[in-house]
């Protein structure tokens, strides 16, 4: 196997360590944490904890991109954003191992919020991070990034697998593993290359700072119907990585599926997901030159329907193969959807207001998508699942995932009868 070039060099590797840690920390806890919430009751309010990830998602990067543009150096604000975000996870993780079943929402869900407040700036900031020192570096980012950013989903990977083996999926020690992570990059980050601050003349308004100028778009109808379905489709986003794995763990208490390799190790079958996601990724250029964006996006909606539809028929005892491809189909659902869409938005808008565009996508599917998305799951799982009595929690899963499912088709039929391709000159 040839390694790209990038990969050897010594700014490759920093560069590497940097996306490893940025979403191992991640990794931790977003697949796991619905499972630890329902062991310390606080199932009813597993939705709130992912919806706040959406919510912050609106400005917080926003505000730390200004910050970062004008007064703090990238690698510096990513630096002080991990330790702030770490040093908050680790208040959460000592909170939940000392007060054990007696955990508060209330304070819980303060620490956390604080911490995923800090965190998903960092989303932008070690992009900004990456493409800064590879064009210091005269390196073609296009080519360059990808090779480095895949070990992103690597390190989301591994430390998925760790919080598993570790037997932490029902214990807020993975909320520990997160933090010493975030802590370490908090550090590490202030080794990185340089990145200049713009302390020129020249003013903005917030809106125009924000990135908030790109809404002017939705004045067009083909871009509003996109953004719209954006949004609509980024209601799955967070579903299965909230309640997957609590679902996956009902089987436990099953006798005939307590033993399974599933049941037992629900983040280590998740993962299978993000190995599929990273697989995916390649497969975009030939599908969006052979189909086109619409059809890409139609082929992504579809594989959300069946993503839900493979959860409620699959067990992991003889079904489990239904979960594995499952976890298959998330690839294509999750990367021809968010990667193909911020390709189409960097083609259609004028070259002035891309960032801005690229923001308002990322709004309308992980900040305004994402919170409807895990507050709406919450009331139908709270509905079906929660407010019945455990011998009948597992059919009210699995109604959970039709419904989810029938959602994702319903979006898919109005998305097919309503967006309207450019026809090519």
């Amino acid at each position: 196997m040839k390694f790209p070039p990038i990969l050897k060099s010594s700014l490759g590797g920093r560069l590497v360590a940097m996306n490893f840690l940025q979403f191992a920390i991640w990794g931790a806890y977003l697949t796991s944490m619905g499972r630890y919430l329902a062991s310390v009751g606080l199932a009813e309010n597993i939705g709130w904890f992912y919806a706040v990830q959406g919510v912050v998602s609106i400005f917080m990067p926003g505000l730390m991109g200004i910050v970062a543009d004008r007064f703090v150096p990238a690698q510096r604000l990513l630096g002080l954003c991990h330790l702030l975000a770490g040093g908050f996870m680790g208040a959460a993780a000592v909170y939940g191992m000392q007060s054990g079943a007696d955990v508060q929402m209330a304070v819980l869900f303060t620490l956390y919020t604080l911490s995923v407040a800090f965190y998903m700036p960092t989303l932008a900031l070690s992009n900004s991070v990456a493409f800064n020192a590879l064009t210091q570096e005269g390196k073609d980012t296009v080519k360059d990034f990808p090779p480095i950013r895949i070990f992103g989903t690597i390190g989301f990977i591994c430390t998925m697998w760790v919080v598993d083996l570790l037997g932490y999926q029902a214990t807020s020690e993975q909320f520990l593993v997160s933090a010493a992570l975030g802590i370490v990059l908090g550090l590490y980050a202030q080794t990185l290359p340089a990145c200049p601050v713009n302390k020129g003349s020249e003013k903005k308004s917030l809106v125009e700072a924000l990135g908030l100028d790109a809404f002017r778009l939705l004045s067009q109808r083909r871009m509003a119907v996109f953004f719209v379905f954006s949004m609509l489709l980024g209601v799955s986003l967070q579903i299965t990585n909230g309640y997957a794995n609590p679902f996956i763990g009902c089987f436990a208490e099953i006798p005939e599926y307590a033993n399974t390799f599933g049941a037992q190790h629900a983040n280590i079958l998740i993962s299978l997901s993000q190995v599929s996601e990273t697989c995916c990724i390649l497969l975009i250029p030939f599908f969006l030159k052979r189909f086109g964006i619409k059809r890409v996006m139609m082929i992504a909606m579809l594989a959300w329907v069946f993503r839900f539809g493979l959860f409620g028929v699959g067990n992991p005892g003889s079904g489990v193969w239904m979960f594995v491809l499952s976890m298959v189909v998330y690839g294509v659902a999750f990367d021809f959807f968010n990667i193909s869409g911020a390709l189409f938005v960097e083609q259609e808008v004028p070259s002035g207001i891309r960032s801005s565009a690229q923001g308002l996508f990322m709004i309308m599917t992980n900040g305004l998508g994402a919170m409807v998305g895990t507050l709406s799951a919450q009331a139908v799982v709270n509905h079906f699942v929660y407010a019945v009595p455990a011998v009948e929690q597992l059919d009210g899963w699995r109604t959970c995932w039709y419904i989810f499912a029938a959602y994702a088709l319903v979006v898919l039929v109005l998305f097919t009868l309503v967006f309207r391709e450019r026809k090519a000159a």
